[in-house]
């Protein structure tokens, strides 16, 4: 159904207590920074918004995120789904800690929804109050600063990032040209949480307007 929220899974979840030298060296990281955490879901967006929220519960770094090609429906193995999460920490508990809140964001919190009643044409339109280092860094904003993260099918998406960027007071800070590596498209809009969020829901209305016209123009 139209607006149906569809929950994004976590497939696998494992942590290294004492990652192997060379596997330091080549991840390059911090001196003090032994322990990894890594996770794959089936929905990419889903997980770069746990990564990042992993940033603000625990002293962890975010080592490596990668969106999977062709998407979660043409996975290429069980546990693989869309998307793989790499994070450390100075310990295997802040990196349990880290890993409990992508988690918990996932299973909670930001979701995939529905633009048409049968499910055909998806679309991500998170608001994120308060970011951490890792969306900040990506989005080159600073650390806190609130940002609206929207993704749909490349067509969609387009026409939703014009109608979010002239509903609201909000400033592209990245865009992701189609096709991404799940053949869909959109960007990272910063301003005032109060504009992020009407800017989710302008997007949110365009992109549903595009899945019951599609051929009206």
């Amino acid at each position: 159904m139209k607006f149906d929220k569809l929950e994004t899974k976590v497939l696998m979840v494992k942590i290294i207590p004492s990652l192997s030298m060379e596997l330091q060296k080549q991840w390059n990281l911090p001196p003090d920074h032994k322990s990894v955490g890594m996770f794959s879901t089936d929905g990419d967006d889903v997980g770069y918004t746990a990564m990042d929220e992993a940033t603000k519960r625990a002293d962890v770094k975010v080592v490596l995120g990668k969106s999977m090609y062709g998407g979660a429906g043409r996975a290429t193995q069980k546990y693989a789904g869309e998307f793989i999460g790499v994070i450390s920490g100075p310990n295997p508990a802040e990196v349990e800690a880290g890993l409990a809140a992508a988690i918990s964001m996932v299973g909670n919190e930001a979701a995939y929804y529905s633009a048409n009643e049968d499910a055909s044409v998806l679309y991500y339109a998170h608001c994120i109050s308060k970011t951490g280092s890792y969306l900040s860094e990506m989005a080159g904003i600073k650390a806190g600063q609130p940002l609206a993260y929207l993704i749909a099918p490349p067509a969609e998406a387009q026409f939703g990032i014009d109608a979010a960027l002239k509903a609201a007071d909000t400033r592209l800070c990245l865009y992701f040209e189609p096709p991404s590596e799940t053949n869909y498209s959109g960007a990272l809009l910063t301003g005032t949480q109060s504009a992020c969020k009407a800017a989710c829901e302008a997007f949110r209305d365009a992109v549903v307007f595009c899945a019951e016209n599609p051929l009206k123009y």
